[in-house]
């Protein structure tokens, strides 16, 4: 069947062929490029108007806009609901949001910026999603829907975790060990976990990568996992296997967590702002300048040698020299 639509040159319905075009049109007062399609009438060859050729434009201009300005794809917000296995709207009731708000953005509606990045955290991350599910049941109007999401979430955590990366085995170990640690702190010792681990064995001890932040190196996963808590304590494990770490892992993590657990997020973050690692790879970006700058391992591992042998460390315990130290110098 060939399809037809109404051309105002020729003035009746005609057959038309579709082009590829390039567009630049404005959407939120800026200008943006995109490959589009136009449909041409078969006969005059003059541009016809097709509502889905029109519909499939408009996609490829938001498609730009969202790309262009971090807004998760509307591929991924709709594939949301299945994956974690919650209607639309308890989404939107599970994030505080009204009723039709999620609805809306499935049918093509832009998100905010801060409601994307909250969706795009959700997309990326089942144990982030788990912790909203649980801190917000009670915004859900029906248990149902908050059983058959657990569920979900839970046989899509046993496929992707079968096997715990070694930084989520440390995070749980020191969940286990420090009492009332906070996102902020916990970024903080994971961070001296890396360097020590490295100053005295010579090499890391996870594979992850921290970035330097307004308040100090931060991985990121870490803190999309955890943001939730914002300034509270984390919840802590109540039961931990210490015999997955070696002898020398453990140690070495004990007197981490003896040494810097015992200060506050902001107090271990004032040391971080006095080392180099983080002074050197933030350069001369102002103190609250956002910042996605990569310290480097290798920077890490020369400062934190360079500590120890300052220090004159033989083991593990010898960790609490340098804590004192630098605690002195911003007290």
């Amino acid at each position: 069947m060939i399809e037809k639509t109404f051309c105002e040159e020729c003035r009746r319905d005609i057959a038309y062929m579709i082009e590829t075009a390039s567009y630049k049109e404005k959407l939120k007062g800026d200008e943006y490029s995109y490959i589009g399609k136009r449909a041409v009438c078969t006969e005059c060859g003059s541009e016809v108007y097709v509502a889905d050729i029109e519909d499939e434009n408009l996609k490829a201009l938001y498609d730009v806009y969202r790309q262009n300005n971090g807004i998760i794809s509307l591929e991924k917000i709709s594939e949301i609901p299945q994956k974690y296995n919650i209607g639309k709207r308890p989404l939107s009731l599970l994030l505080g949001w009204g009723e039709m708000t999620f609805s809306r953005y499935c049918e093509g509606y832009l998100p905010t910026k801060q409601y994307s990045d909250i969706l795009q955290k959700i997309y990326d991350d089942p144990i982030y999603y788990i912790e909203l599910l649980e801190k917000n049941k009670d915004n859900l109007k029906s248990l149902q829907a908050y059983e058959k999401s657990k569920q979900k979430v839970g046989e899509l955590l046993g496929k992707e975790k079968n096997t715990p990366s070694k930084l989520d085995i440390i995070i749980h170990y020191l969940l286990y060990k420090c009492e009332d640690i906070t996102p902020l702190a916990l970024q903080k010792v994971l961070y001296y976990v890396q360097g020590f681990y490295y100053a005295f064995e010579g090499s890391f001890l996870f594979d992850e990568d921290c970035e330097a932040w307004v308040h100090g190196p931060v991985y990121r996963d870490v803190f999309s996992r955890y943001s939730s808590y914002r300034f509270d304590p984390i919840e802590s494990v109540e039961a931990f296997d210490d015999t997955v770490f070696t002898t020398s892992e453990k140690a070495i993590m004990d007197s981490v967590i003896k040494n810097f657990c015992c200060y506050s997020g902001k107090t271990l973050e004032r040391f971080t702002h006095l080392e180099k690692p983080w002074r050197y790879t933030r350069g001369k970006l102002p103190m609250n300048a956002h910042s996605n700058r990569i310290i480097s391992k290798e920077l890490i591992g020369e400062y934190f040698t360079a500590v120890k042998d300052k220090y004159r460390m033989l083991t593990p315990g010898d960790i609490e020299g340098y804590s004192k130290a630098i605690f002195n110098q911003i007290y």
